[in-house]
C-alpha cells in the first residue's frame, strides 16, 4: 500500500488549519496563568510569547517551504543534524500534539456540562475523541474542509464575545490585583511572570502543526507562507482581545483556574439567563472542536512520518483506502484516552490535569522550537541548495531572537514544573531507547529523497 499522502489543500485550507489547531488556545487553559500571575504580570508573560512566536513563524516558513514535508520539524531536524536530531525533534513534537488534545477534550465535556450538569465531562470527553478521529479518517480534504469551517465559526464568535463584553469593561478591574502577589513588580511578580510561560504559549500553541499538512498542500511553497504569516496575526489580535476584555469584565480571579472562563466573563456582565451567553457556551464549543480536529491530524501526521521513515513501529504508517494513516489516528487517541483517565491516580505539582497536560505539550513545543531554530541556522550553511522560495526576514537577528526566547521559556519552565519536566526527560529517553534498539528497522525503512542531505 502506498506511504505518500496527495495534495489537495489550498491557502484558506492551510489558514483554517493553521489558526483552528491553536484557537481553543483563546477559550480556556490561558486564564491558569492569571493564577500564577496576576492579570498585569500575565499581560508581560503574553506580550513575550507572542514576541517569540512572531520570530518563529516568520523564520519556521522558510523551513516549511524549503522542505514540505509531513513530519514537519523532524524532517528540518533530521536533514540538519542525522538521525538523533530529527528523533529529538520528532519525539518533541509528537509530545506536544498527543498531550494537547486531552486537554482540549477535557475542555469540552467542561463546556457540555455547564449545559447538562448531569453529562460526565471524561465521557463527553471520550466521544469527543470517537467523532473527531472518525471523521479524521474519512479523508483529509473532508477533514480540512470541516476545519475551515469550524475555525471560521469560531474566530466569529471570539469577536461576538468581544463585542457583548466590551461595554462592560472596566480597565480598574483588570488591574486590581493585577501582579501576582501583592509587591507590583517586585520578587514574587517577576517569579509569576516566568511561571505563567506555558500558559501563554497555549495562546499559540500548535500553529507550527500545519507544516505537518505541507505533503498535502497545492504548491507548498506558496501557499504556505500566507497561510501562516496571515494566521499569526489573526491569533495575537484574538489573543490579546479576549484576555483584556475577560480581565475587565468583573472579578478576574474568579476566572483565573476553570476551564471555561468566557462563559463565566460574560455572565458577569450580561447575567447568567442571557441568550449571548448560551450563544458562547454552544459556538464557543466550535473553537474548542477545531483545536481538537486539527491537533488530532497533525499528530496522526507526526506518528505517520516517523513511522514511514523507521523511527516507529512501520505499521502506523499504513494508510486507510481513504488514504489517511488510520492506525496512527487511532494510536494518539488510545494515549490521549488513556491521560484523561490518569487524573485519579497521578498528581503532577498539585496542578489540575488541564494544566498538567497543558504544561507537557508545552514542553514539547519548547524542545522543537529550538531544534526548528537550530536547524535554520545549520541548513543555511549546509545546504545552500534548497529552495527557499520564502527567507526569514531580518536573518540572522529574528530566528535568533526566537531562540533565545525558547532557551528562557524552557529554563523557566523547568525550574517551575520539575515533576512534569522529569516525566518529560523520561519519555524522551524512552524513545531514545525504543531508537537505539530499531536500527535495522530504519535501515530498511523506504528511501525519503528529500531528507537524503541527512544520510
Amino acid at each position: 500500500m502506498t506511504m505518500q499522502l496527495k495534495p489537495t489543500l489550498g491557502t484558506l485550507h492551510l489558514w483554517g488549519i493553521a489558526v483552528g489547531l491553536v484557537i481553543s488556545g483563546e477559550y480556556f487553559g490561558w486564564s491558569y496563568g492569571w493564577g500564577v500571575a496576576g492579570t498585569l504580570g500575565f499581560l508581560i508573560t503574553t506580550l513575550l510569547v507572542a514576541t517569540m512566536y512572531g520570530c518563529f513563524i516568520f523564520s519556521f516558513t522558510e523551513l516549511t517551504t524549503a522542505i514540505p514535508h509531513a513530519g514537519g520539524p523532524f524532517a528540518y531536524s533530521r536533514r540538519a543534524f542525522g538521525e538523533t536530531g530529527g528523533l529529538i525533534a520528532g519525539l518533541a513534537t509528537l509530545v506536544e500534539f498527543v498531550f494537547a488534545p486531552p486537554a482540549i477534550a477535557v475542555a469540552i465535556g467542561a463546556y457540555l456540562n455547564v449545559q447538562y450538569p448531569a453529562l460526565n465531562p471524561k465521557w463527553a470527553a471520550v466521544g469527543a475523541y470517537a467523532i473527531f478521529m472518525t471523521l479524521n479518517i474519512l479523508g483529509v480534504k473532508l477533514a480540512a474542509l470541516f476545519e475551515l469551517c469550524v475555525t471560521v465559526l469560531a474566530v466569529f464568535e471570539l469577536l461576538v464575545f468581544m463585542g457583548v463584553v466590551a461595554p462592560g469593561f472596566s480597565f480598574s478591574n483588570f488591574v486590581l490585583n493585577g501582579w501576582a502577589g501583592s509587591d507590583h513588580f517586585g520578587g514574587a511578580a517577576l517569579s509569576g511572570i516566568f511561571a505563567a510561560i506555558p500558559f501563554a504559549i497555549w495562546f499559540f500553541l500548535a500553529i507550527e502543526g500545519a507544516a505537518m499538512a505541507a505533503e498535502e498542500a497545492k504548491d507548498p511553497k506558496r501557499t504556505i507562507p500566507r497561510a501562516y504569516i496571515s494566521g499569526i496575526l489573526t491569533l495575537v489580535v484574538l489573543a490579546l482581545g479576549v484576555m483584556l476584555l475577560a480581565g475587565g469584565a468583573g472579578d478576574w480571579s474568579k476566572l483565573s483556574n476553570i476551564n471555561d472562563p468566557l462563559p463565566q466573563a460574560m455572565k458577569m456582565v450580561v447575567g447568567e439567563n442571557s441568550g449571548w451567553m448560551h450563544m458562547l457556551v454552544w459556538i464557543g464549543l466550535f473553537g474548542l472542536v477545531a483545536s481538537f480536529h486539527g491537533i488530532i491530524l497533525g499528530y496522526s501526521r507526526q506518528f505517520f512520518a516517523l513511522a514511514r521513515a523507521g523511527y516507529l513501529p512501520t505499521s502506523l504508517a499504513k494508510l486507510s483506502r481513504f488514504q489517511t494513516p488510520h492506525r496512527a489516528i487511532l494510536a494518539g487517541g488510545a494515549i490521549g484516552i488513556a491521560a484523561i483517565f490518569s487524573d485519579g491516580w497521578i498528581n503532577l505539582q498539585g496542578m489540575s490535569l488541564t494544566a498538567a497536560m497543558i504544561t507537557m505539550a508545552v514542553f514539547g513545543a519548547i524542545v522543537m522550537y529550538l531544534m526548528s531554530m537550530l536547524s535554520l541556522f545549520k541548513l543555511r550553511r549546509i545546504a545552500p541548495e534548497l529552495d527557499r522560495s520564502f527567507l526569514a526576514p531580518g536573518y540572522p537577528l529574528v530566528p535568533a531572537i526566537a531562540l533565545v526566547l525558547a532557551l528562557i521559556c524552557l529554563i523557566a519552565m523547568l525550574w517551575f514544573n520539575p515533576v512534569i519536566g522529569g516525566l518529560f526527560i523520561a519519555l524522551m529517553a524512552c524513545g531514545y531507547l525504543y531508537f537505539l534498539l530499531t536500527k535495522n528497522q530504519r535501515r530498511n525503512a523506504p528511501r525519503d529523497l528529500m531528507l537524503s542531505g541527512s544520510d
